[in-house]
């Protein structure tokens, strides 16, 4: 079942985020992960969320997948990478059944 991962970002630093960027962006395609969202323009439409400064989205095949990504030595380098420049969330979610 395909699987989605939501990471919201909140960068302080630019340089940091670049480096995280090309190192993430390196280890979804590493993973099968297909990148669907990266920072686009975002909008509340309802209720109290906050707009991220960052939001990517990720479709994996699977839940596995994606855990298998997130673990992954690939990942653990971008997010060094990032250090403390960041403040991240990051959650995972099965999409429907096809």
């Amino acid at each position: 079942m395909t699987a989605y991962l939501l990471a919201e970002a909140q960068f302080a630093e630019a340089p940091a985020a670049a480096a995280c960027e090309v190192l993430a962006e390196a280890a979804i395609a590493c993973h099968g992960g297909r990148l669907l969202a990266s920072g686009g323009r975002s909008e509340v439409l309802e209720g109290n969320w906050r707009a991220p400064g960052r939001l990517l989205i990720v479709e994996f095949d699977s839940l596995q997948q994606a855990k298998r990504f997130y673990d992954s030595p690939e990942y653990q380098q971008a997010r060094a990478a990032r250090g403390d420049a960041a403040a991240m969330n990051v959650l995972v979610v099965e999409g429907l059944p096809l």
